[in-house]
């Protein structure tokens, strides 16, 4: 069995215990001075001792895109901008066509009253001419009838149909430049019911 010399076992395993820390050191020191791996700031008691100063750290450079996010902040504000000029416009288009819109549907209804009352107005005219065509074909019918047999028939008729028949009658006499029998039916009829029509007559006098 061998035996160790003058000096014991445990010293050596110090011994190598501080080689091997020895070697350790160096192996990061190594590895710290290749980039490698970042043991500086670990180390840094070491590397006083040693003479070697603590890495200054350097400053990470802007971001080579911060330019480029500025520009897309500054168009995105533009076009919020456009965005909210745009809506403004949109919203004053609506009321500019609402406005429209209702000037559309009261031109609307006053064409459509006009029709109304160009309708009523045609239809009147109508009934006009067929009143007064009646008429004259009446004051036809009673002039030449006997007077007493035309008074029979005048005075069963309303105070304005008698109106407008004698109306009717003056006229076809002024249009064929004869007598009208107007005077001489008034004078047939009874006194008061002849002077209400005459006063009618003379109050609304016809055209």
């Amino acid at each position: 069995m061998a035996r160790y010399g003058v000096v014991g076992s445990g010293p050596r395993i110090v011994v190598l215990l501080l080689l091997m820390l020895v070697l350790l050191l160096a192996g990061f020191i190594w590895f710290d001075f290749l980039g490698l791996i970042n043991a500086r700031d670990v180390l840094s008691p070491i590397y006083s001792i040693v003479g070697f100063g603590k890495r200054t750290r350097i400053e990470t450079p802007e971001s080579p895109d911060l330019l480029l996010r500025e520009r897309l902040s500054k168009l995105q504000e533009a076009l919020d901008l456009r965005e909210q000029d745009l809506e403004s416009r949109e919203a004053a288009l609506d009321e500019r066509e609402s406005q429209i819109d209702q000037k559309i549907d009261t031109l609307s209804q006053r064409e459509r009253d006009l029709a109304d009352r160009e309708k009523s107005f045609i239809d009147r005219q109508k009934q006009d001419e067929i009143r007064s065509a009646n008429l004259r074909v009446v004051s036809k019918n009673l002039t030449g009838m006997p007077p007493d047999k035309a008074i029979e028939r005048l005075i069963e008729m309303d105070d304005q149909d008698i109106i407008d028949l004698l109306r009717t009658t003056d006229s076809i006499a002024t249009e064929e430049g004869e007598f009208s029998l107007v005077a001489y039916w008034l004078s047939l009829m009874p006194a008061d019911r002849a002077a209400d029509i005459n006063r009618k007559m003379l109050k609304k006098p016809g055209t």
